[in-house]
């Protein structure tokens, strides 16, 4: 099976949408589109039909394409039941348990919930990659919108059964900030200084810094790393308030 071919494509002051092409079908994925014209303009020049967006919650920052990218390609749209009444444009719902295909390609559908209420992840267990949303960040995790600490360290938990090569898929470029934020809560991790010192001169340069993967999030996420519910929900606050 032909891997997939995956590009991202940086649009508002932060986000990240992912365009994800399967050579074999030449069908052609969005996940989480913010915006439509830079989207279908990536596509475009690539010689790409979008058939698909997969949204992972309603927040319109990742939604916000949905119907433009949809009347310029027909496309179809599939995203969490439980947040059907808040993504307008779905065309399929789905839930944790459910798979849903690209071409070839199998994603297993996870629950996720904290940052919203109905948040879902897609894992394509074959190809090693997770799109996770605002759920995992790059040394971070996502805010309490909707959620727990005890629904967020569920989700870290369940990202850390992953192998360590597994490709972290987010929707925004806060490495920076993350990595400045767990310092404070682990001085003394080297890898975690190491990797600062990586991320601040890849942001001087104006690199992107995501995806991330399992294995560096393991050695330097806190939130990842926390021991339980209750010290995840310490270091939110702390980052919260920051």
């Amino acid at each position: 099976m032909a891997a997939l071919d995956i590009v991202r494509i940086p649009v508002l002051s932060d986000n990240y949408v992912w365009l994800v092409h399967d050579p074999a079908s030449k069908a052609t994925m969005v996940v989480d589109p913010a915006v439509a014209e830079p989207v279908l303009e990536a596509a475009a020049a690539r010689g790409w039909t979008i058939t698909d967006i997969w949204n992972t919650h309603w927040h319109p920052d990742h939604t916000g394409g949905n119907a433009a990218i949809k009347e310029a390609t027909g496309c179809k749209i599939t995203g969490p039941a439980a947040e059907y009444a808040r993504i307008p444009t779905l065309d399929v719902q789905v839930k944790g348990g459910d798979k849903v295909r690209l071409g070839e390609h199998v994603a297993d559908v996870w629950d996720v919930p904290a940052h919203t209420a109905g948040h879902i992840a897609y894992h394509f267990a074959e190809g090693a990659a997770i799109f996770v949303g605002d759920t995992m960040f790059a040394m971070g995790c996502g805010r309490l919108f909707e959620g727990t600490a005890e629904q967020m360290f569920a989700n870290m938990q369940k990202l850390g059964t992953l192998d360590d090569a597994t490709r972290v898929y987010c929707a925004h470029e806060y490495t920076l900030s993350n990595a400045r934020f767990a310092v404070t809560v682990e001085p003394d991790n080297a890898a975690l200084a190491e990797r600062l010192a990586a991320v601040e001169s890849a942001r001087a340069a104006g690199e992107a810094t995501v995806p991330t993967s399992i294995g560096e999030e393991r050695a330097t996420n806190p939130f990842l790393r926390a021991p339980s519910a209750a010290e995840l929900g310490r270091i939110r606050a702390l980052k919260d308030a920051a």
